[in-house]
């Protein structure tokens, strides 16, 4: 039986907030929320660029900024000097709050589908070889790292979301 303030019973959702700030610390909290950022950013970038690469959205695929195409890894890049710089100049409560850690995820997502790109400073952005295994590789990673990330937390949520 949910708990009751005031005669009122508690949602799951109340209650599985409740677990959330009573099981992790505001530095964990940022560190689930920067790896799920990464996670949803990375595989919706990624269905993003299948879609436009199979013939559909912006004709040439994509941002253009004077005929020439724009990546995202510079959107990343933009996003992550943000992120420096809450974390030199900011107040502390700006540095573990949740849109901190959405941007720093999503930043390092934009980035990292990038990667190859960066690397090798030619678009091999869409090689055959690899790169659907590449994409499968970091989901699964990104993946791992908000379940690890979340350990304190995951039991008491799925107890909540069961009664």
């Amino acid at each position: 039986m949910p708990e009751e303030k005031a005669g009122v019973p508690k949602t799951r959702w109340t209650r599985l907030k409740d677990e959330w700030g009573r099981r992790l610390e505001p530095g964990e909290q940022a560190v689930v929320i920067a790896w799920s950022s990464f996670t949803a950013t990375f595989a919706g970038v990624r269905a993003l660029t299948h879609w436009i690469r199979d013939g559909h959205g912006p004709s040439g695929g994509g941002i253009s900024l004077n005929g020439k195409h724009f990546h995202h890894y510079n959107i990343g890049i933009g996003l992550l000097a943000a992120i420096g710089a809450v974390a030199v100049r900011g107040e502390e409560r700006h540095r573990r709050h949740p849109v901190t850690a959405i941007a720093y995820g999503s930043a390092l997502a934009l980035i990292v589908d990038e990667l190859a790109l960066l690397m090798d400073l030619k678009d091999v952005y869409w090689a055959r070889e690899g790169r659907t295994s590449v994409d499968a590789a970091v989901i699964v990673v990104a993946s791992g790292g908000t379940f690890v990330a979340g350990l304190p937390f995951w039991p008491h949520a799925r107890r909540v979301l069961r009664s």
